[in-house]
């Protein structure tokens, strides 16, 4: 993802900066997607996804689909939901 555009991103909820979401953590995700999706607000993400965003305090995750950050306080994933440190 470019970076000008990462250092604008914000969570919508909290105001909180995105990162992007680690490798293992990516993995963890994706781990949990291959086993039975994971619902991301009404959205429920089947397919592995190549990045995601997390919030700062790493308590929510926020997909990427095409390149595109899906932003929307309704899809976002409650990252104690997954297994693993919430850490971002």
């Amino acid at each position: 993802m470019d970076k000008k555009l990462l250092d604008i991103l914000v969570c919508p909820v909290t105001r909180q900066p995105l990162a992007q979401l680690d490798g293992e953590r990516l993995k963890a995700l994706n781990t949990a997607i291959g086993q039975s999706g994971v619902q991301f607000g009404g959205h429920r993400q089947t397919d592995t996804l190549r990045e995601a965003l997390v919030t700062r305090d790493g308590k929510r995750i926020y997909r990427v689909d095409d390149g595109i950050p899906v932003l929307l306080p309704d899809e976002a994933l409650d990252a104690g939901s997954l297994a693993g440190p919430a850490q971002g």
